[in-house]
């Protein structure tokens, strides 16, 4: 009889944690909450962004690009001719 009452206790509790948790989730007063602070944050986000300094490019026209076959001759050898060369 004492355990069947603790596991209808059990049961009770975690129906009532559920219950309150989701009500609170999609109550009114949470979603005016977070659209505020979306809200906070964005206006944050525009704030900084002003005041960010932009930096001149000074990255251009300084790589140039060398082919790597054009430029280097390379012979293919194998072992055995190397040998046979000497």
């Amino acid at each position: 009889m004492f355990k069947e009452f603790k596991y209808l206790l059990f049961l009770i509790v975690i129906f009532f944690f559920i219950f309150f948790t989701v009500r609170y989730y999609f109550s009114d007063e949470n979603k005016k909450k977070s659209y505020r602070s979306f809200n906070q944050i964005d206006k944050k986000l525009e704030i900084s962004t002003k005041d960010l300094i932009i930096l001149k490019s000074d990255t251009e026209n300084i790589i140039d690009f060398v082919e790597y076959k054009n430029n280097k001759k390379t012979e293919k050898y194998s072992f055995w001719e190397l040998l046979y060369n000497d």
